[in-house]
């Protein structure tokens, strides 16, 4: 019964599995002291003793808040800003006597815009609520009891309940895992959700629960688990399990993590040990680093700069007023005698005039926080949050292969995306597609393999030669039959000479066998197979172990079965011509790993010789052959050199036969040291396995290629063109970085390469003597002679047009990136115009990221797409994760995610400067009106002896800010463009503008409020002075204060929104509906609220209707104030555009005369160029077309 339910194979028996189990000595002996008090009863989560211990439930939120800190939360979130702190005091002191205004419409603008904020956090975390309630839903089997298994929401779940996992399915928390379908309780898991990697892992349970085989077994299944607290370590698990009184050690291998799938496995049953927020994903997922982007910091510094205007002129009129209020009554002479000084309350009395002047203050500063956008935050926050939504919706940036289109999955950080001054990229899955393909090989000294690589034909260009046509039409030739099949995943091998069973007529034959033949049989690859179909496909570890499994089933070597101990193939067979099935026995696996760069197998074929096979990086495996074994070895070295300068990953094939008793020796010493429970077991286990792999005999070499993404050069190219600095930093060879670097234009020919590595003679041989202290000191010393040479490099050739590439690995960066160093390095860095980082760690990517950012207080941006790649993107400004085949590690990592790099260019140079545009310039608007409007009202409380009197009613001061003003800047932030995206994309130059940020200095934000000076002073004065002297309408009657209050207003409303109009590029029906609708909305509502109760409308009772309406003189003042107010901003634009004009609107007038076909004339903006554009094939024609060519910017 139990053969045909569970899968027999005994991975117990492979190295690889086995020297994970655990022993009770080391870490396990702490069980029950301090962090490793847990108890967990198996199979009874009711019972009295599990229930002493009260863990938490299976439940996870990630919600910001709950029902009842909703409010609290948020608003102590909303007035942690000084602005809006600025206004809840300012509301909370119009409830008294010193407010010029009423308490209501101080409070009505706040609380608006505070209910606004909150509405949006809270949709935000409805969002997050309702993917925790699907993720809480989900189903699992539960043992309930007498072997019976129930479907549960994953939230009910409770520690020490039994479950029962199926294939492709979650596990819903932590688990200890019991047994499996396999007979050896092996499962296969995949961790991408949790570290990004689609390779599987693979868990054993221990010898003492593989009985739990059915659902049946599990019904009187008893154990006890003590182990350690929750931590975040995801990759150490220390705890024991008693069964029966016998105590078993617990290790990583049997913990099965939250959020990670069941693969390739029936099914699981296993045991909960942590739940919910007590699980190691849920330990892990702490809050990423707030970012905040440069523009949004200085919009704080210009509020603080307005408080101090604020202070100041309330200061400044609380000085004067006390002096004059002092002087109002001077020897029982009054003044001012409409105030009645000699009667008046504390606010007006002479005899207490330094009170009263400091009355006048705090009323001052209610009545002045209108220099102060109350609605600036809330309205910048909506307009971002519609940016990503363009920005996610962008057809342009759509990746229909994958189905997957751009995702902002950040609005904090929109504008950073036109600011970008550095980008810092991942090579492999990033510039590159991360799958891997079989091209080329040499076996027994001749290379096989017609393919061109993107590397090669990109060199056949550099070089001008004619290879490439020749190569494509001779390959064209060869591939007529070919062509007609469907392509293979991973295989783009042609060679005729060995496909289809040809290799029998090579002259080494028995070498091209045993080379496929290792390529089929030296992985840990595992095949399933579609009963249906019949056809094979591979789990592999990495994309290049697939490709050469694959690479040898497509030349007659098909790996299709693997039992407990051994590996089947279908060979095809020189003999009769036929496929014939073989098998081999698997005697040991000796895994790969980054120190000993091979992987080995140990096999015994069916003739009974015993093989050791190899594969390995050139490095290691030439100096492991035999003296007989190298009779290929000179050929090999040039085509491995060759295949990497064409951009390829190498790896050397080897084998050798092992008598009996030598085999019998490495058996006993192998299982002794992967036994042993020492601290250094790995390093006895791999001393032992370099003994086995030795005089070896080479068979040749692989060569796969990592190809570019499509697009990747034209995108390089624009981003370059557009000033923009591109790092790669990546953990390939320097060779490798190279020839990519080449091949995507970021390296070029006659680029001059500043070269910095210790691959010194005199390093070489300080390693070998082994003396770490004096390696760490020469290394140092090399690494600062090769920096300071390097810079001498670069400063001898300033004001020339040498460009420069800095190439660095990662043993040099280690020390180029120490405190003492790092300054200088960055120092050459920056004046390069590419850089490579070879060979670099995750926490190196991090380091410089964070280097370039704080050295260079410039903007960056980190694109990555593995798991290896978060600590860059959390570190950068702006951090950009590619959906690839990595998983989705740095996707979650990340502020916005796209499927390939090419989109960047998009992103960037497009929404990146739409953006930057669009918030600087609301920003810059926003500033303007609230000037004009404040300072009008200082105007005319000045005018007033500043006597903390309002020009306006109580309700036109606390709408303008909110309906009267900003919808039109909302508008502008969202749908502004200076020039299209396809002039954007044609004239990537203009990206500086963001990178410079010339559209919000600090010129730029005084000049708009210069602007907003001048027009308040236009209006006030003007408005004064027309209607003071004069009768306002037929009756005769003068101007009172209301009437000139609501003229005042209404030309500022007109004023400010006509600014609007002159100021935007790009007008479409909803600009026009929200300008002229904000203009004739404050008409509707001074006639609704003027037709209310005079107890209500105060002051604007039928001030529109009977006064302002009828009266010629008020739409006159109207017309020719507004019109006049605009006057500065139009003559300084005008004045701008036609002398002095600005890169964008260079490009303007280009469309506007019809001349963006005119390739010459557009060249010729294209060159006004603001730094020397060095990287890119646009570089390369420039360099050798217009050496001596001159580039400017005005």
């Amino acid at each position: 019964m139990r053969g045909k339910i569970r899968r027999k194979l005994h991975f117990s028996k492979i190295y690889s599995f086995t020297c994970g189990k655990a022993s009770f000595k080391g870490d396990h002996s702490q069980i029950g002291g301090p962090g490793f008090s847990r108890v967990v009863i198996c199979n009874e989560p009711g019972s009295f003793e599990a229930r002493i211990h009260n863990y938490g439930d299976n439940y996870v939120r990630t919600t910001k808040y709950t029902l009842a800190s909703f409010l609290p939360k948020s608003l102590f979130e909303q007035f942690r800003r000084a602005a809006n702190f600025f206004f809840l005091v300012t509301g909370i002191l119009s409830f008294t006597d010193l407010a010029p205004y009423s308490a209501v419409s101080a409070i009505f603008p706040l609380i608006i815009i505070t209910l606004a904020t909150m509405i949006k956090e809270g949709y935000e975390d409805v969002r997050r609520k309702k993917q925790d309630i699907e993720v809480n839903n989900r189903k699992v089997k539960v043992h309930k009891h007498d072997g019976k298994f129930e479907h549960t929401e994953w939230k009910n779940l409770r520690v020490g309940d039994m479950v029962k996992v199926e294939k492709n399915e979650f596990f819903p928390a932590d688990l200890i895992l019991l047994s499996s379908s396999y007979e050896d309780a092996v499962c296969y898991v995949e961790t991408m959700n949790l570290d990004g990697e689609t390779n599987l892992k693979i868990k054993q349970a221990l010898e003492a629960t593989t009985f739990l085989s059915q659902d049946a077994d599990i019904h009187d299944f008893a154990a006890t688990v003590k182990c350690e607290d929750p931590n975040a370590n995801l990759y150490s698990f220390v705890g024991t399990m008693e069964i029966a009184g016998q105590h078993y050690p617990l290790s990583p291998q049997q913990l099965l993590l939250r959020d990670s799938k069941l693969r390739n496995t029936d099914y699981i049953y296993g045991v909960v040990v942590f739940t919910g927020h007590d699980t190691k994903v849920m330990q892990n997922a702490t809050a990423p680093p707030s970012k905040r982007s440069k523009i949004e910091k200085k919009m704080d510094r210009i509020i603080y700069f307005l408080f101090c205007v604020l202070f100041v002129l309330a200061f400044f009129g609380s000085v004067y007023f006390g002096i004059i209020t002092e002087e109002d009554l001077e020897n029982g002479r009054m003044k001012r005698w409409y105030l009645r000084p000699d009667s008046s309350t504390v606010f007006f009395d002479p005899k207490r005039a330094p009170s009263a002047a400091i009355y006048h203050f705090l009323s001052a500063l209610m009545l002045y926080n209108y220099f102060i956008p109350i609605s600036l935050y809330v309205s910048v926050e909506i307009v971002k949050v519609l940016q990503s939504i363009f920005i996610n919706q962008d057809i342009h940036m759509y990746y229909e292969e994958a189905d997957k289109p751009a995702h902002a999955r950040t609005s904090n950080l929109n504008e950073e995306l036109g600011q970008v001054d550095t980008i810092l990229s991942d090579k492999t899955g990033t510039l590159t597609c991360n799958s891997m393909e079989f091209i080329k090989c040499s076996v027994a000294g001749t290379a096989y393999g017609r393919g061109m690589t993107e590397v090669e034909r990109t060199m056949a260009r550099r070089n001008g030669s004619p290879y490439v046509r020749q190569d494509l039409n001779g390959q064209n030739h060869t591939d007529d039959s070919s062509d007609k099949k469907p392509p293979i995943k991973s295989f783009n091998f042609n060679d005729e000479r060995i496909m289809n069973g040809n290799w029998v007529n090579e002259p080494h034959a028995d070498v091209v066998q045993n080379f496929f033949r290792l390529l089929a049989i030296c992985h840990t690859a595992i095949p399933d197979m579609d009963e249906d179909t019949g056809k094979v496909t591979y789990e592999a570890e990495s994309p290049d172990e697939a490709a050469f499994v694959i690479a040898a089933r497509e030349l007659g070597f098909e790996f299709y079965k693997r039992t407990q101990t051994s590996v089947s193939l279908h060979e095809f067979d020189p003999v009769s011509g036929n496929n014939v099935q073989r098998t081999y026995q698997l005697l040991n696996i000796l895994e790969f790993n980054s120190t000993r760069k091979r992987m080995s197998v140990i096999v015994r074929n069916v003739e009974g010789k015993i093989l050791l096979l190899s594969k390995g990086a050139d490095s290691v495996m030439f100096e492991r052959l035999a003296k007989n074994g190298r009779q290929f070895e000179a050929a090999t070295q040039q085509h491995v050199n060759e295949y990497a300068d064409a951009g390829l990953r190498t790896l050397i094939l080897a084998y050798r036969e092992l008598d009996e008793e030598e085999y019998r020796e490495f058996n006993e010493k192998f299982t002794w040291a992967k036994n042993s429970v020492s601290a250094d077991r790995v390093t006895l286990i791999d001393e032992v396995a370099q003994k086995i792999e030795r005089d070896l005999i080479l068979l040749g070499a692989t060569a796969v290629e990592d190809k570019l993404q499509n697009g990747v050069p034209g995108c390089i190219d624009k981003l370059a063109q557009a000033g923009i600095k591109i790092w790669v930093l990546t953990g390939d060879k320097m060779e490798t970085a190279i020839n990519i670097g080449f091949s995507c234009s970021l390296l070029r020919q006659g680029m001059k390469q500043i070269i910095i590595n210790l691959d010194t003679p005199e390093i070489q041989a300080l390693e070998k003597a082994g003396d770490k202290g004096a390696i760490a000191k020469a290394s140092k010393g090399s690494v600062l002679r090769q920096i300071k040479e390097g810079k001498a490099q670069t400063s001898a050739s300033r004001g020339s047009s040498v460009a420069y590439a800095l190439i660095i690995d990662g043993k040099s960066l280690a020390y180029a990136l120490e405190d003492d160093i790092k300054k200088m390095f960055l120092d050459l860095a920056v004046v390069c115009a590419s850089v490579i980082c070879c060979r670099s760690s995750p926490k190196q990517k991090a380091l410089v990221t964070r280097l370039v950012k704080s050295g260079t207080g410039k903007t960056t941006l980190a694109i990555g797409d593995g798991a290896n790649d978060v600590g860059m993107l959390q570190e950068a400004d702006i951090g950009v994760g590619i959906s690839g085949v990595e998983g989705m590690q740095a996707v979650m990592s990340s502020d916005i995610a796209i499927a390939q790099f090419r989109y960047l260019e998009r992103l960037l140079l497009v929404h990146g400067h739409w953006c930057y545009r669009r918030i600087s310039s609301m920003i810059c608007y926003f500033f303007y009106k609230n000037v004009v409007f404040g300072f009008s009202l200082f105007l005319y409380e000045a005018n007033t002896s500043f006597s903390a009197q309002p020009a306006y009613n109580d309700w036109f001061l606390s709408l303008y800010n909110v309906f009267f003003s900003s919808v039109p800047a909302i508008a502008m932030g969202v749908f502004d463009q200076d020039v299209s995206a396809r002039y954007c994309l044609k004239f990537p130059l203009l990206y500086q503008e963001g990178v410079q940020n010339v559209l919000f200095s600090w010129r730029r934000i005084l000049g708009w409020m210069l602007n907003g000076l001048c027009s308040a002073i236009i209006i006030f004065f003007f408005c004064i002075n027309a209607m003071d002297p004069q009768a306002f309408n037929s009756d005769g009657k003068i101007a009172g204060k209301d009437i000139l209050g609501a003229t005042i207003y209404t030309c500022i409303v007109w004023a400010v929104n006509l600014q609007m109009a002159v100021a935007i590029s790009y007008f479409t029906l909803i600009q026009h509906v929200v300008i002229w609708g904000s203009i004739a909305f404050w008409y509707i509502f001074v006639m609704v609220y003027g037709a209310m109760t005079p107890s209500f409308s105060t002051n604007a009772y039928q001030v529109f209707i009977e006064s302002l309406a009828p009266a010629p003189s008020y739409w006159i003042i109207t017309l020719l104030v507004a019109i006049s107010a605009l006057i500065p901003y139009f003559s300084y634009s005008a004045i701008q555009m036609r002398f002095f004009p600005m890169y964008h609107g260079m490009i303007q007038w280009i469309r506007y005369e019809g001349r963006s076909h005119d390739p010459e004339y557009c060249d010729m903006v294209r060159q006004r160029s603001l730094r020397l554009n060095t990287v890119g094939f646009t570089a390369r024609v420039a360099s050798t077309r217009m050496q001596d060519r001159t580039y400017y910017h005005s």
